[in-house]
């Protein structure tokens, strides 16, 4: 009884099953047993479950063909000592109860304090693998080299230097909440990580502080941090007759404040959510004023106008306001002043009004209209509906079609001349056939030195993409592009484009 006391003890002082215990020095004894009669026999220990008695027995095999005479017999043999026995069946024969030495002693002890300690790893990990994203409270144990150890009561926790504020410090005793990020299986146990970095550390501190949060009926859509200095979060309320933002400042913003406290004085910025992005990326820039904004949806970029009084505010100190409105809102943000943009967009008309004046041989009247327009190149006027054309103020029909018309053969003639300037760069048609590029993008790629199918071949998209600028194609196509480039590495025939072998489908279909 007294080994069931000492089960019980461990079991309850490490917070692990008493089977775990008994299972423990089970093998223990096992181990000891071992040592006594020999590693090579099988043997067992079975701690009985109710008294506590400990039963030492040698189990021998019943085989074929004995291949180790220290666990295995033959089935004539087995017979003979109990009738009725059957191949696979074990003989078990007791053995006396081990009078444990210092050594034996010394062994048994290890194997039990690894096993509980294995059982008490295991019991941690399935205690804190499913509490990922959750804040909890602990006790600085000690401190090394900037990294934290907490104890959480029931395991310990890492909270290295890069997941602490700036200047934050704690010494050994102190109170720490912290954000639970990652919890790992590690050859030394489990790692439970913390951090007070993370952005959503502080949406669940809002959760904490905010009853409408934790409710539901406030939304927090985004979080963006400047760990330690600045912050943006992006909430949106369910309930039209409750006011988001206010709900997270509270009374006399006392909710707000409990969570700056934690967070060491980080300033706060609560901003309303909008499914626009326009809007969204507006209220994300506050407290800077937005005079008007430029959006390009196919690269999440967004130009930003403000007064030439607001810029400094809508970047903020180094970058930091711009920075935060990006990381919160997925759009990269390019501001400008007014001023700024007044110049720009008069130097876009310039140049656009002197392309259309020499490309189509016009005055700068007309320049100036299509300009005004909208029109940003020679391609959109060529194929451009003629009806569309002739709407604009002074224009009718006949003047429609003859810019179409000289649209077309400046095109034709610019063709022309990109071609001869391609081939005289020395970039192969087969380039120009797999690729399906305009003579002015290909001329760029001779340009850049992709000259030969194995130089397109040898190109990241990413690559292509930079070299071709504004006209490159998407990603995918061109992996697409990159791929064919590369089928003639694959098929043996030197320099053909993949689209220029017939598959063995489209020769069947042709015969």
């Amino acid at each position: 009884m007294e080994l069931l006391q000492v089960a019980d003890a461990v079991a309850r002082e490490k917070n692990i099953d008493r089977d775990e215990v008994l299972e423990a020095m089970e093998q223990a004894i096992q181990k000891a047993g071992r040592s006594k009669y020999g590693h090579e026999h099988d043997i067992r220990a079975r701690i009985d479950r109710k008294t506590g008695d400990i039963h030492l027995t040698r189990h021998l095999e019943v085989v074929e063909a004995v291949e180790n005479e220290a666990t295995q017999v033959t089935l004539a043999y087995a017979q003979r000592r109990k009738p009725g026995a059957q191949l696979g069946d074990f003989l078990v024969d007791p053995l006396p109860p081990i009078d444990f030495g210092r050594i034996a002693a010394q062994t048994a002890k290890q194997v039990i304090v690894q096993k509980v300690r294995d059982a008490e790893r295991k019991r941690q990990f399935n205690e804190y693998k499913d509490r990922t994203g959750e804040i909890v409270n602990g006790l600085v144990k000690r401190v090394e080299y900037g990294n934290v150890t907490v104890d959480l009561g029931r395991a310990e926790a890492i909270l290295r230097r890069d997941e602490l504020l700036p200047r934050e410090h704690f010494k050994n005793g102190d109170r720490v909440r912290a954000y639970i990020f990652d919890v790992r299986e590690e050859a030394r146990g489990p790692q439970i990580f913390l951090s007070r970095t993370h952005p959503m550390f502080m949406a669940k501190l809002f959760a904490q502080e905010v009853p409408e949060i934790y409710d539901g009926i406030i939304e927090i859509k985004a979080v963006a941090r400047d760990p330690g200095s600045r912050a943006k979060i992006a909430v949106i309320s369910n309930d039209s007759s409750i006011d988001p933002v206010g709900a997270c400042v509270g009374m006399r913003g006392s909710r707000v404040q409990a969570v700056v406290g934690e967070l060491q004085g980080e300033k706060i910025d609560i901003i309303q959510w909008n499914q626009e992005p326009a809007t969204f990326i507006v209220n994300a820039l506050a407290p800077a004023e937005v005079a008007k904004v430029v959006m390009d949806e196919d690269n999440s970029r967004i130009e930003v106008v403000v007064p030439d009084d607001q810029l400094s505010l809508a970047i903020g100190r180094r970058g930091q306001n711009v920075r935060l409105a990006t990381q919160l809102t997925g759009w990269d943000i390019d501001i400008l002043t007014e001023q700024e943009e007044s110049e720009r967009r008069s130097d876009e008309f310039r140049t656009r009004s002197q392309l259309f004046m020499e490309a189509l041989d016009v005055d700068d009247v007309i320049a100036h209209l299509l300009v005004a327009e909208g029109f940003t190149s020679v391609e959109e006027i060529a194929y451009v509906e003629t009806e569309e054309l002739a709407e604009i103020e002074g224009f009718d029909e006949d003047v429609a079609e003859e810019l179409k018309q000289r649209a077309l053969n400046f095109l034709d003639e610019q063709d022309v001349r990109m071609t001869e300037k391609r081939q005289a760069l020395g970039v192969e048609d087969a380039v120009a056939e797999v690729t399906g590029f305009s003579p002015t993008l290909l001329v760029k790629l001779g340009e850049n030195g992709v000259k030969t199918m194995d130089d397109l071949a040898d190109l990241a998209a990413d690559e292509l993409r930079d070299i071709l600028g504004k006209e490159a194609p998407t990603e995918d196509e061109a992996n697409e592009i990159i791929m064919a480039a590369r089928a003639h590495w694959f098929d043996g025939e030197e320099g053909a484009p993949a689209a220029a072998q017939p598959s063995a489908d489209d020769q069947a279909a042709q015969s």
